[in-house]
């Protein structure tokens, strides 16, 4: 897998440590690269990557590294993530995310937010030692096969007020769906129980109101702390699906575009058999961007 340095370069906008204007430019240099293995991409798209539409939308558009499709792209949205949660967390507002599922691998446990943020001890990013191992031999043995797997990645965020979002396009669930299928390679998002509420009936899917400590509260969040698009007071949780890695060493079926025939492709170079354990920090980041702006919309309200 291609490994970068990732050194932040702050040109603009930061002084000893603080926003000193309006704006914030920072830059991530890419230092190993290596676009070899691309060129054959430019008429024989790949399988489950952006290739081919790309190619017929975009007039002379370069495949090399995937352009702007590629999950390096996130680089810099982590970045402006690592200042949006400073933001955040001076409001109380905190997010944490961990490995729920690689493959056929699925934790699913009901895990407190101290248990989550414990998930970056872990190379995976899983939830404890144990889970770690396991999905890690899942990755392992899939790139000694040449293949690849996904999958999902869990987030929860306390500190919301109620009534934190808005309506329609604006809603807290929208905005944060929007973010999540940004990502490169996300497939699926899902709040609270998700598609499993599709199996309750309203008397087990309905969280029941109830007073803890003076507040109110319920005593399930199946909704995952989100209704008519606004936060209900319970921790706001969703899952994101990842598809697995397309960029595989097996061979695969394809067309030649210029010749219009049927083909073969043979994918080389560096590729992450599971791009899972790197999306966490995305996801991470990608949320609390956009819980920020809600949160500046949400004051502007008041």
């Amino acid at each position: 897998a291609r490994k970068e340095d990732d050194v932040v370069i702050f040109e603009e906008g930061i002084v000893e440590g603080k926003v000193s204007s309006n704006s914030v430019l920072l830059k991530i240099m890419n230092r190993n690269t290596d676009s070899s293995a691309y060129s054959q991409f430019n008429t024989k798209p790949r399988p489950g990557h952006a290739d081919l539409p790309a190619l017929m939308k975009f007039k002379d558009f370069d495949v090399a590294g995937g352009a702007q499709f590629s999950g390096r792209m996130t680089a810099p949205l982590v970045a402006a993530g690592a200042i949006a949660r400073q933001c955040l967390e001076s409001y109380g507002i905190q997010i944490a995310a961990y490995t729920k599922q690689i493959h056929c691998v699925k934790d699913d446990g009901k895990h407190s937010f101290d248990k989550i943020q414990g998930s970056r001890m872990f190379r995976t990013r899983a939830i404890d030692d144990a889970f770690d191992r396991l999905m890690g031999d899942t990755i392992e043995d899939a790139a000694k096969e040449g293949d690849s797997v996904g999958g999902i990645v869990g987030c929860m965020v306390i500190g919301l007020p109620i009534g934190f979002g808005g309506i329609w396009f604006d809603a807290l669930d929208v905005s944060i769906a929007k973010a999540m299928f940004s990502i490169p390679g996300a497939k699926g998002v899902e709040f609270g129980e998700g598609f499993g509420l599709a199996y309750m009936k309203g008397s087990q899917s309905n969280d029941q109101y109830c007073i803890r400590n003076g507040f109110v509260s319920a005593s399930t969040n199946n909704m995952g702390g989100v209704c008519g698009g606004m936060s209900d007071g319970m921790p706001l949780t969703f899952n994101v699906a990842f598809k697995p890695t397309p960029s595989i060493s097996k061979l695969q079926n394809t067309v030649n575009l210029d010749t219009m025939t049927d083909d073969v492709l043979e994918i080389r170079g560096r590729h992450d058999p599971c791009i899972v354990p790197r999306a966490v920090a995305v996801v991470e980041a990608m949320t609390a961007l956009t819980i920020l702006d809600q949160k500046m919309s949400f004051e502007l309200d008041q």
